[in-house]
């Protein structure tokens, strides 16, 4: 074998790389899954209200959604085996950290360092079996890649819901340590360190303005509506805007920005993105408070909230593949435009989620229909933002179609309880405002079928893609089924 041939697959070194892919790929996608169960718990110990438990769920979204562009790009420019490995060392730090936060503060803090770390892991894992195995055998172990990925999320809210339950919420995050630490161990041992290096300096200015901007905005949109619309709050909502605006200005100038803005002359590209806005948000907002709904407002344990959700998981994770080739035989713009309103519907149920209700005649219909919406949307949508735009730009349209996923949820978390009417105490029931919530939600969803409908064309170009989490948007694609369809033609 030939060093431009790759790795082969089945080869020793091969099924080394994909399980250093699979395991530091899991520890992220577990953590974003397994925490919200735990939130409940961690309020009551760390006697922290609605805001501190927002933070802790923002803290870790906020870091990992403004960075992810700038950790795929930083491994392509300074090696893709040393970010990844360097980006686990770092999360296992933090999240040994996060285990041991004496106050919320801390653990916000520690929440911030581990989405730094997993903005560098996330795209590495992916980048690793892209780069180094050998493309006959690629398909095939990032399926491996994928659904294992997908099988450590959908698990996620069961193991944090036991260790919440048997130990301690605690454990949720040192359960993360030794499974990095065995990354990092076999990624050093067994997988080699790019050869191909892209050119080009990293566009730190524009990842700083990013970062700043939605911790201003975010900051503004928890504190302001429980705490009072202070001077200091204020200030951060207008830094957070102007860095914003900022980052926009720097991305026009720079030689290689985090964001061209000229993907979005693709009219398919931009409906596609604003759609993941939409259903992401509402997917983000809602499972938010429902997880904390179950607990604080029905008596769920955290192990029972976990299982109450898994059937909504379930659906997702082996729906979306059986969705994706409908799609790729019918176009996205049907699945997408009805998916988001079946989702949209299982929220509007959610709203009967209240005290009183039975599981199997509020909770599991639920559940049920929004899983059933989702799994009919996520890979259409993810595939239509990709088929947007041409082979060579396919890797950064799926950065930025992550990051969308990612903010979007972001934000969800901070402004949902706010126009909802939401701001309890620890351990204290949501009230009405859960179902005031869990309508915006809908009608959130919906939208975003709406706006699918009028921006993506009929029989508009479908790239295959993978997805490395229910809960995640898009990856690069590493195959190519045939040509890309008629419809919008793809960007020069």
């Amino acid at each position: 074998m030939t060093a431009d041939a790759g790795i082969r697959a089945a080869s020793a070194q091969g099924r080394w790389l994909i399980a250093a892919a699979v395991l530091g790929s899991g520890v992220a996608f577990l953590d974003s899954t397994v925490v919200t169960v735990a939130l409940p718990a961690i309020a009551r110990d760390l006697e922290t209200d609605l805001r501190g438990q927002q933070w802790v769920l923002d803290g870790y979204m906020l870091t990992l959604g403004a960075l992810l562009l700038v950790g795929g790009v930083a491994g392509d420019r300074y090696g893709r085996r040393a970010i990844f490995v360097g980006g686990l060392a770092v999360f296992a730090v933090a999240s040994a950290g996060c285990g041991l936060a004496p106050g919320v503060e801390w653990l916000v803090v520690a929440r911030l360092v581990q989405g730094v770390a997993a903005a560098a892991v996330v795209p590495g894992s992916l980048a690793l079996i892209n780069a180094e195995i050998s493309p006959d055998d690629r398909g095939g172990a990032v399926g491996v890649w994928a659904g294992m990925s997908g099988a450590t999320s959908a698990l996620g809210p069961f193991v944090g819901g036991w260790l919440v339950d048997a130990v301690s919420w605690r454990w949720v995050f040192f359960l993360s340590v030794p499974l990095a630490v065995a990354a990092i161990a076999i990624a050093v041992r067994h997988v080699p360190e790019s050869r191909d290096r892209a050119d080009g300096r990293l566009d730190v200015a524009g990842a700083a303005m990013m970062t700043l901007g939605l911790a201003g905005v975010v900051y503004a949109l928890i504190e302001g509506p429980g705490r009072g619309w202070s001077s200091p709050t204020i200030v951060a909502g207008v830094v957070g805007i102007v860095a914003l605006i900022g980052f926009g200005v720097v991305e026009t100038r720079v030689s290689a920005p985090l964001l061209p803005w000229q993907l979005f002359r693709s009219r398919q590209f931009s409906g596609a993105n604003l759609t993941t806005l939409l259903v992401y948000a509402a997917l983000g907002g809602a499972l938010f408070l429902l997880a904390l709904q179950l607990q604080q407002s029905l008596g769920y344990s955290a192990f029972e909230a976990g299982a109450a959700m898994f059937p909504s998981t379930l659906i997702m994770l082996f729906g979306s593949p059986v969705s994706g080739r409908l799609a790729q035989r019918t176009g996205p713009r049907i699945p997408m435009t009805v998916g988001p309103v079946i989702a949209g519907i299982g929220l509007a149920l959610m709203a009967r989620v209240t005290p009183g209700a039975s599981y199997l005649g509020a909770v599991f219909p639920a559940v049920v229909v929004f899983g059933l919406g989702m799994a009919v949307t996520v890979a259409p949508l993810t595939a239509a933002a990709l088929g947007a735009v041409d082979d060579a730009r396919a890797g950064t349209a799926s950065g930025v179609n992550n990051a969308v996923a990612r903010v979007a949820g972001l934000v969800a978390v901070a402004v949902l309880p706010a126009v909802a009417g939401l701001d309890v105490g620890p351990g204290q029931p949501l009230g009405t405002g859960f179902g005031v919530a869990m309508w915006i939600a809908a009608g959130c969803c919906a939208a975003g079928g709406v706006v699918a409908a009028s921006t993506i064309r009929r029989g508009a170009g479908f790239r295959p893609q993978v997805l490395p989490a229910v809960n995640s948007a898009c990856q690069d694609a590493v195959t190519r089924t045939g040509p890309v369809s008629g419809g919008e033609s793809r960007m020069p």
